[in-house]
């Protein structure tokens, strides 16, 4: 296979302008005709394969599908699924999540009434849903999903009785623009510049966007380039020399049940996998902040008894003698320390 040449001029990334939900970015200096192929490419991805978090489905009280009129509540059902929509938010759960809404009028309800666990954040708090024009109460469950693109209500089947079902736009860019100029470097003129403006709804930042599509784009085109090399080992060496299967490395750490501290120190860690955990040894987990050796002895326990770990390899008690996730006492969880505002990163 022959070897491309390296690159003459080694294109940057800059940030021109930067706002809350916005972002321009100036790619330069590009091959002559890379801007164009390279601009549309970006374009479709950021539109297409950025995941996010939306309400899949709601189920209010006294309510048995959306053409009905909701007692005390000036919007019927239709308006409140239209309303519904809008509500964006972050999911830290690869499951579905539950949501309440109770509230009691007179007066408007908006999406911070919401009550969300953990794992779930709302970022539009001030979005308005309906108003309660006496004394009745509004009750309503709301199930948020992670995915991408959008899913419509027609196609969510499997609804219990009393579910309606809500057209999903997970995708957290409405709308992406990209020029392409000619750019001088040197003495030559014929280099592209590629100016790329992307708009979020708030629950990612326009750089995150644009690396996370970026590293999209290299995962494909990445197969491509190799498509005549032998396919790859199915399984991934850890560093403490344990051989960790493909699929076993992707699964979530949810399904180990842990009790919502540890959990929550483990996500904060940015650790979301099996995989992973199964990387680090008994130093590297106990320099997780407000994890401690309770948690350390819950996720080494918890492994074990799911099969990721050898009873040998439990370093306290037996195996199996850790109750149940439900029955595990909780410590309350720490007041977050509040973060400094930052610039979009340029990933």
């Amino acid at each position: 296979m022959l070897k491309p040449e390296p690159l003459m001029i080694q294109p940057r990334v800059t940030l021109i302008a930067a706002g809350t939900n916005y972002g321009r970015f100036a790619i330069e200096p590009l091959e002559r005709g890379h801007g164009s192929p390279l601009g549309n490419a970006l374009r479709r991805v950021l539109f297409s394969s950025i995941p996010g978090a939306a309400v899949t489905r709601i189920k209010l009280g006294g309510v048995i599908h959306e053409f009905s009129t909701i007692p005390g509540v000036l919007e019927d059902g239709t308006q409140l699924v239209l309303n519904v929509k809008g509500i964006r938010l972050r999911s830290y759960s690869e499951r579905a999540v539950t949501m309440q809404l109770v509230k009691r009028g007179p007066g408007p309800v908006f999406a911070r009434d919401i009550d969300a666990p953990s794992t779930v954040e709302i970022v539009n708090p001030e979005h308005y849903l309906c108003s309660v024009d006496d004394d009745s109460v509004v009750e309503m469950q709301l199930t948020a999903e992670r995915g991408r693109g959008t899913s419509l209500a027609d196609n969510n089947s499997g609804l219990n009785i009393g579910e309606i079902a809500v057209d999903a736009l997970f995708n957290p860019v409405p709308q992406v623009n990209f020029v392409v100029e000619k750019v001088r470097v040197g003495l030559d003129t014929e280099y592209d510049r590629l100016t790329l403006e992307i708009w979020t709804d708030g629950t990612i930042k326009p750089g995150d966007a644009l690396g996370h599509a970026a590293q999209v784009l290299t995962q494909h085109f990445g197969r491509i380039a190799s498509f005549d090399q032998p396919e790859p080992s199915t399984e991934v060496l850890a560093p403490t020399g344990r051989l960790i299967p493909a699929d076993v490395y992707n699964r979530t750490i949810d399904e180990l049940g842990l009790s919502t501290r540890t959990y929550n120190s483990l996500r904060r860690a940015d650790i979301t996998t099996i995989g992973r955990l199964l990387e680090l040894d008994d130093r590297a987990l106990h320099s997780i902040r407000n994890l401690g050796p309770k948690g350390v002895e819950e996720i080494r326990q918890r492994l074990a008894l799911l099969g990721y770990l050898e009873s040998s390899e439990l370093s306290v008690v037996e195996e199996g003698t850790l109750p149940p996730p439900d029955l595990l006492p909780e410590s309350p969880e720490e007041p977050s320390e509040p973060s400094e505002p930052s610039e979009p990163s340029l990933t």
